[in-house]
């Protein structure tokens, strides 16, 4: 085969590069069209996440996002917020020395112009002695020989200390040793205040604390007492047969919905939250067949949000730190994952009592700082503020930050024991 000349190879290579270049005009707009297509098939869209749910398969992460309907990013998530906390004016504690305390605030309600509160009030001659300690007149605890006191405000930053409400109670009937953790209802033209009513000093085993209730026409008293319990512990065996505490009643779907904290017992203490329904504060209330309905959290504070309840969850179990969701009240879920929640939290709730199945949450409450002055033997409690945006009312985005710092000096002070450093100190030394 004889070689092909100059000018027959040159015309052979335009043939090709010819067919080459209309190959590629012809697939060109095919492999864009591919390329689009896997693109938007394979991967999250770039930018703010879309608020309606990708039609594409999702990790459970992202499938998470768009569970709950309560939107994509924390600043859109009504039931997400940070806490803001501001000291009280009108409280005085004797300088800290241990023997006023005040503690577990009730929710807040407004009537003849001001706010209202309740709260566990202990003055005693000296400061909580541990079980070992406590007599007649010498504390237990914290919460030992008390009685509910309240205090009236026009700003919710200044209050005005008002007085007794409900003393400790004629011995034998609940109440006579101590009453403590207070929470309000008004029903039906009248004030309900419920509490847990010591029938010993706490400490000694269990605690005998059932919850009791008084009644008042006014919110400044006088309160009667009903002399019964009202909840009672569960039966023996059920998860509530130890304490039952920190009783919170709302008003939902035409009755009394009292929500309460309960304890598994054991080391560590399993604590999650229960309800009990009534048709009258004074009972009886039956306890919901799902309970525990809150598997965590060691006060119990709820709210009307939408056609549902809201809660917030601090301290203890698997979900603390978190405000919950549940549209019939009963079937929490998690909403948002937060951190520095109130201790104790009594919320101001205007629509805690209305029934209006349209809930519109809360912006503001007190709480309580505890365990102050406890290394020099002069342990107390005092109230504060809180301040958030759980509330669909308002859009406060600097509540709604998630980049926050705290000084070093506060992740300091929850530093190794002695003992933690000592075990990691003759860990290195055995080289282990």
């Amino acid at each position: 085969m004889q070689p092909l000349s100059d000018n027959r190879l040159t015309m052979f290579w335009h043939v090709i590069s010819f067919l080459l270049t209309i190959s590629l005009l012809h697939t060109m707009p095919i492999s864009a069209t591919a390329i689009a297509q896997e693109s938007e098939a394979r991967y999250f869209p770039y930018g703010d996440l879309p608020e309606t749910k990708p039609d594409l398969p999702l990790s459970r992460a992202m499938e998470r996002v768009y569970e709950n309907d309560l939107g994509t990013h924390p600043a859109r998530n009504e039931l997400f917020t940070n806490f803001k906390y501001t000291p009280l004016k009108g409280f005085d504690y004797r300088g800290g020395d241990g023997t006023l305390s005040r503690r577990d605030a009730t929710k807040i309600i407004k009537a003849n112009g001001k706010y209202y509160v309740w709260y566990t009030h202990r003055d005693t001659p000296t400061p909580p002695r541990g079980s070992e300690g406590g007599n007649d007149t010498v504390p237990a605890r914290d919460w030992d020989l008390a009685e509910i006191w309240y205090a009236t405000s026009t700003d919710g930053f200044t209050w005005e200390e008002q007085g007794v409400a409900v003393p400790r109670n004629k011995k034998p009937h609940p109440g006579w040793r101590s009453v403590s953790t207070p929470d309000i209802l008004v029903f039906e033209g009248k004030y309900y205040l419920y509490y847990q009513a010591y029938l010993k000093m706490p400490g000694l085993g269990a605690d005998d604390c059932p919850v009791s209730a008084s009644v008042a026409d006014s919110p400044d008293g006088p309160w009667t007492p009903s002399n019964k319990i009202v909840v009672k512990n569960g039966p023996p065996g059920s998860w509530d047969q130890v304490v039952i505490h920190d009783p919170y009643p709302l008003v939902y779907k035409g009755k009394i919905y009292l929500y309460y904290k309960g304890e598994h017992g054991g080391l560590p203490k399993a604590r999650a939250q229960g309800l009990a329904i009534g048709e009258h504060p004074f009972g009886p209330f039956k306890k919901h067949p799902l309970n525990p309905v809150i598997n965590s959290g060691h006060e119990t504070c709820l709210f009307p949000f939408k056609e549902g309840l809201a809660a917030i969850v601090s301290r203890h179990g698997h979900e603390h730190n978190t405000i919950q969701y549940a549209p019939d009240g009963v079937n929490f879920e998690v909403a948002a994952i937060t951190s520095m929640l109130p201790i104790a939290p009594g919320p101001h709730v205007p629509d805690a009592f209305t029934d209006t199945g349209d809930g519109r949450g809360i912006s503001w409450g007190l709480c309580h700082f505890r365990i102050i002055n406890k290394a020099e033997g002069k342990y107390h409690s005092m109230l504060a503020r809180f301040d958030c945006d759980l509330s669909r009312d308002i859009t406060d985005l600097k509540m709604k930050e998630t980049d926050l710092f705290n000084h070093p000096e506060i992740y300091f002070q929850f530093g190794l024991t002695p003992q933690q450093k000592q075990r990691i100190l003759q860990s290195e030394a055995l080289g282990k």
